[in-house]
């Protein structure tokens, strides 16, 4: 793993992250883990457990989770086993969603585009839920939840609705949770390059048609860009760590794109 960390910037911390088997929820995982967090992963895959299992240093091990977060009973269920495995939990970080297909918007089918908003909005809706009342009731807290800068991007409509929506969830959770001590924060990642998924979300582009709308996404996520490339996994993960951290303890309500310069 490379970039710059802080080794003890997160000791004594307890951190749930979402969506931890694959990804920037992996990275994110990884790198707390590594600046010294006591790490709660979770996902509905369980190869979760692998990665919590790879993750052992000076005594502290992570745990895993397996939850389906797309239901409020999943969340709730992930939220009370952190609390009981560690008294409490300081950060969430939300990973969980993605666009599972891309095409025009008149190409949608109804039952997509509600299979869209459940993958890629309510995990994160929930989640905050869950966790908010522990937050609350300490006093203290951060949400990093995880946007996309795809909401001015082709062929995602609902994905790009997903993401308004977290964007929302992040400015109108703010205002409510700034009284109580916690802050709610977002990032809104860019095009990211990533080691092919384990378990897709969706199916693989079928013929020249869905093919060519896939490059389309993919020629305008990198044209969007000022610096004409994809982003890594360390580059998101760095500013999700970022925005976790007592260094941003004067951040709230923000949502900050980490896009090479695309502003979404």
């Amino acid at each position: 793993m490379s970039g710059h960390r802080a080794p003890n910037r997160f000791a004594g911390q307890v951190v749930v992250v979402t969506g931890a088997a694959q990804g920037i929820g992996r990275a994110v995982a990884e790198r707390l883990f590594a600046e010294s967090a006591e790490v709660v992963l979770v996902d509905r895959a369980e190869q979760v457990h692998e990665v919590a299992d790879g993750l052992l240093a000076d005594g502290r091990q992570a745990h895993a989770v397996v939850a389906d977060l797309e239901e409020f009973a999943g969340a709730e269920h992930a939220a009370a086993r952190a609390h009981e495995l560690h008294g409490g939990i300081d950060v969430l970080v939300n990973t969980v969603g993605g666009t599972i297909w891309a095409k025009p918007y008149q190409h949608y089918p109804p039952e997509q585009v509600e299979a869209e908003i459940r993958r890629s909005l309510f995990p994160t809706l929930w989640s905050c839920r869950a966790v908010l009342p522990y937050l609350v009731a300490q006093r203290r807290g951060t949400i990093v939840n995880v946007s996309s800068v795809a909401t001015r991007g082709v062929h995602r409509v609902p994905y790009a609705a997903a993401k308004g929506g977290v964007n929302a969830i992040t400015t109108a959770l703010a205002v409510e949770a700034a009284p109580h001590g916690v802050r709610v924060v977002a990032t809104a990642p860019g095009g990211t390059d990533a080691p092919p998924r384990r378990i897709p979300r969706g199916p693989a582009p079928d013929g020249e048609q869905q093919e060519a709308w896939y490059r389309r996404v993919v020629t305008q996520t990198v044209e969007s860009s000022l610096l004409k490339r994809y982003g890594t996994l360390d580059e998101q993960a760095a500013a999700i760590a970022f925005l976790a951290s007592p260094e941003a303890s004067y951040i709230t309500g923000t949502v900050l794109p980490v896009a090479g310069g695309d502003q979404g």
